[in-house]
Order: C-alpha cells, then sequence, then structure tokens
C-alpha cells in the first residue's frame, strides 16, 4: 500500500507587516532584508488567534479537499513549535474542532523539519494498514516568539498554517523515499529561550549543505537522477539557502516554489503553504515527481521524493 495526499489546505492570517513597516521599528532597510533573504513581507496572527485556530482552518480545507468528513480521519499529527499550550496538544484541540471522534492525536516538534516528519510518520501507519487517513497539519505562531529589538530574526518570520489528509494512492504514487536526520551538537545555533535565537552564521552554513545533501540522497535512495525531478518545495527560510539546493539538482527557477518573499519564514507550515500554492497555481501536475526538503532547530532536517497524485 503506497501513501500520498489526497487533499490539501492551508491558512494564511490577514496582519501585513512590509520591510518598510520594519524600518519604523528597528535599524533595518527594505534593501538589507531583500538581498540577504528574499523576503518582503509577511502575515502575522492577530492576539486572538492562535496555533490551533490557523492549523483548524487549514486541516478543515484539507479534509474537504480529500471529499472526506472529520470522522474519518484516524490519525493527526500537527507540527509545530508554537502550541497553544505545553498540553493539550495542538493535535488534540483539532480532534474535538474537526469532530474527528474516532482517531489518535499527537504534536511533532521538529521546528521547521517538523512537517516533513509527520508525512514519514504518517507514511509508516498508513503503509502498514494501521490507519486509513491521517490528518498532517504544519502550524506557527512565530510572532510570539520573536523579538521585535533583534533585526537578525524580528525580519525572518511570520505565521500561518498548511495541511494535508494522506491515505492509500495508486501503484507508483506517494511518498517513494525519505531522509530524516539530527544534530543536537548543533542546538546552540538555532534555540527559544522565551524568544527565537540563532547563529545566523552557523545555520547559514549548516543549511545549504544539508539540503542540497538530503535532496541529493532520496533521488539516489529511489533510483532516480536529477533529471527525474519536476518540482523542488524548500523550507522557505532564506532565498540563498533554497537557490543553493535548487542549484545543486540543476533545475531552472521555474521549478523551485518561492513563497519566501510573501510569506517569510513560517517554520513548520512553510513547505505546505508552499505546496498548496504551488497545486493551485498549476504548477504540480498529476505524476510529477517532487522533492520537499527543510531544515530546522535541533538541529534538524527531513527530505523525501513523493509522486504526485491519487
Amino acid at each position: 500500500m503506497n501513501a500520498g495526499i489526497i487533499g490539501i489546505g492551508r491558512y494564511i492570517p490577514e496582519k501585513l507587516i512590509t520591510n518598510f513597516d520594519l524600518e519604523k521599528m528597528m535599524d533595518t532597510s527594505d534593501e538589507w532584508i531583500r538581498t540577504r533573504t528574499g523576503i518582503e513581507e509577511r502575515k502575522i496572527a492577530d492576539e486572538n488567534t492562535n496555533t490551533s485556530d490557523m492549523a483548524y482552518y487549514a486541516a478543515k480545507e484539507a479534509i474537504e479537499d480529500a471529499g472526506i468528513s472529520g470522522e474519518d480521519i484516524d490519525l493527526i499529527i500537527t507540527a509545530t513549535v508554537t502550541p497553544d499550550h505545553s498540553f493539550p496538544s495542538v493535535s488534540s484541540m483539532l480532534e474535538e474542532k474537526l469532530g474527528a471522534k474516532h482517531c489518535a492525536a499527537m504534536d511533532i516538534s521538529a521546528a521547521c523539519s517538523g512537517f516533513i516528519y509527520g508525512m514519514v510518520t504518517a507514511k509508516q501507519f498508513i503503509e502498514t494498514g494501521t490507519y486509513r487517513y491521517v490528518l498532517v497539519v504544519g502550524a506557527e505562531k512565530l510572532s510570539k516568539l520573536i523579538d521585535w529589538n533583534d533585526r537578525n530574526t524580528a525580519v525572518l518570520f511570520g505565521d500561518g498554517a498548511g495541511a494535508v489528509v494522506m491515505g492509500p494512492v495508486s501503484e507508483g504514487k506517494g511518498i517513494l523515499s525519505f531522509e530524516l536526520g539530527s544534530d543536537g551538537s548543533g542546538g546552540k545555533f538555532l534555540y527559544e529561550d522565551q524568544k527565537i535565537c540563532m547563529n545566523g552564521r552557523e545555520v547559514f552554513k549548516f543549511a545549504v549543505r544539508q539540503m542540497g545533501d538530503s535532496a541529493v540522497h532520496v533521488l539516489e535512495k529511489a533510483g532516480l537522477t536529477k533529471e527525474d525531478v519536476d518540482f523542488l518545495i524548500p523550507h522557505q527560510a532564506n532565498i540563498r539557502i533554497m537557490e543553493a539546493a535548487r542549484q545543486r539538482l540543476d533545475l531552472p527557477a521555474e521549478k523551485m516554489s518561492n513563497t519566501v518573499g510573501k510569506y517569510g519564514n513560517t517554520s513548520a507550515a512553510s513547505i505546505p503553504i508552499s505546496l498548496v500554492e504551488e497545486v493551485k497555481a498549476g504548477k504540480i501536475k498529476d505524476g510529477d515527481s517532487i522533492i520537499m526538503v527543510g531544515f530546522g532547530g535541533g538541529l534538524t532536517w527531513g527530505a523525501l521524493l513523493m509522486k504526485w497524485g491519487k
């Protein structure tokens, strides 16, 4: 039994903060932010909107897109480092909101790699026949962890949520290969101590190397080559890191998702948000070979190769 995506959804908050807004708040400039990160603006959730709310809107859309109901979901996995509470989990809160009365629920904390971890976890349950439909959500309210006096981190992050329903798909479709990893010795370079703390130089060096390596590894595991890749969805952290991964695969620019300019780094939400955007834009079609790859605090990384379609 092959596990793939059968429904997609996302939620983007309304409040817009542009680079020009940030110029008024701190010692920075639109040019400085754009040239170093590729980010032009980001969306921020209001004080009454929590991570679970954004996750719910994205999940509801994904379930409707899959043509099923909340009661059909067997397991909910939410990737987030900004849950509403330490407990209950965002996934348990979603279970109630979605009317998923017969399901298990858990959160995953792997920072920006979390959504890939969630998809790979769902794959195991589906392919063993344990569960049929698994809802995987990436949702973050990073704005509550931003130090607005730290121009090195404040300019990077945004809020949002993306979700997929995973289930059995036809032979040859779905996830073909994956790679997950962690290097705890790099945890000191990106961590949360009430606010986001980051050594940008060290994270950049790690990400440029690891994103490219992981993308190549999942191709090798599936017995495919760079020429077989139709589309790349990298974690939307920094355009220079994303470009390094694209160039490693010898892909033209139009075959890489680039939403970082509009939404900034939304951590675990960035890959599913980008996926929804590209599918709705018609850039991802049935039968396409797609690589999703990310990195995050931990330091963690994850990549998967999938054949799009049901």
